[in-house]
């Protein structure tokens, strides 16, 4: 078993491997990174064990949105397996009541066989305004979207519902974070990922300028440089 911790890309919200895609080809690292199965689960909990499960050893949780989510939990759940942790577009907290009611609009527009008018509806919280005119990239988003499904989008969607508050978990961190964010990100705003890195004792943040919240996928390169110099940084 290698002595370098594993990276384990987490989807966020009906996201699939092809959030990580410019990463996952990439990155210079001695592990190849593996990616976490989101789909089929009711629990971010559940996402979190069945990730942590994947592979033996250290483990670098890199997550976006929902990933970020789930990265928290595997941090809560085994923080003797974190090498380091890698949170971006994401947040620590409960949804705000407004959120969570826009959260449970969208499961009755999917229950009530409305999934792809969801997906068009989710797309311009996605990408920021220039990268909504990006055809080949909206089509990739679409395209994980409906890869994902109706079903595992309202289980998605009632898991982070009922996700816990990670503050503790942030303060109890003891390995490096890299908290990054989009400057346009209006999902995850950058005051959440400013207090996410406030709050963990060894944590650096990234806001890239006019970028939104699917990060990895606007700015992939800047995205793979900074997570390329937090591995290395690690030191492991």
């Amino acid at each position: 078993m290698s002595s370098f911790p594993t990276p384990i890309f987490i989807p966020g919200l009906v996201c699939t491997a092809d959030l990580f895609a410019a990463q996952s080809a990439g990155l210079d690292h001695p592990v190849a990174p593996v990616i976490a199965d989101t789909l089929g689960r009711d629990s971010l909990a559940d996402m979190a064990a069945a990730a942590l499960s994947r592979v033996e050893g250290p483990v670098v949780p890199v997550g976006l949105s929902m990933g970020g989510y789930v990265a928290l939990e595997m941090a809560r759940q085994a923080p003797d397996r974190l090498a380091g942790l890698a949170l971006l577009n994401t947040a620590y907290g409960t949804d705000t009541p407004e959120r969570r009611q826009q959260r449970l609009a969208t499961i009755d527009m999917a229950k009530s066989d409305r999934f792809r008018g969801v997906t068009r509806h989710l797309m311009k919280s996605f990408l920021s305004p220039g990268a909504m005119e990006d055809e080949a990239l909206v089509a990739r988003v679409i395209a994980m979207a409906e890869a994902v499904g109706r079903e595992n989008f309202i289980r998605q969607q009632q898991a982070i519902l009922n996700r816990r508050d990670q503050s503790d978990t942030l303060r109890g961190l003891a390995v490096p974070a890299l908290v990054l964010c989009g400057s346009l990100d209006t999902l995850t705003p950058p005051d959440i990922s400013r207090q996410m890195a406030a709050l963990a004792p060894q944590a650096e943040l990234v806001i890239l300028d006019d970028v939104g919240h699917l990060s990895t996928m606007e700015a992939p390169d800047a995205v793979t440089a900074h997570l390329n110099r937090f591995l290395a940084d690690l030191g492991v």
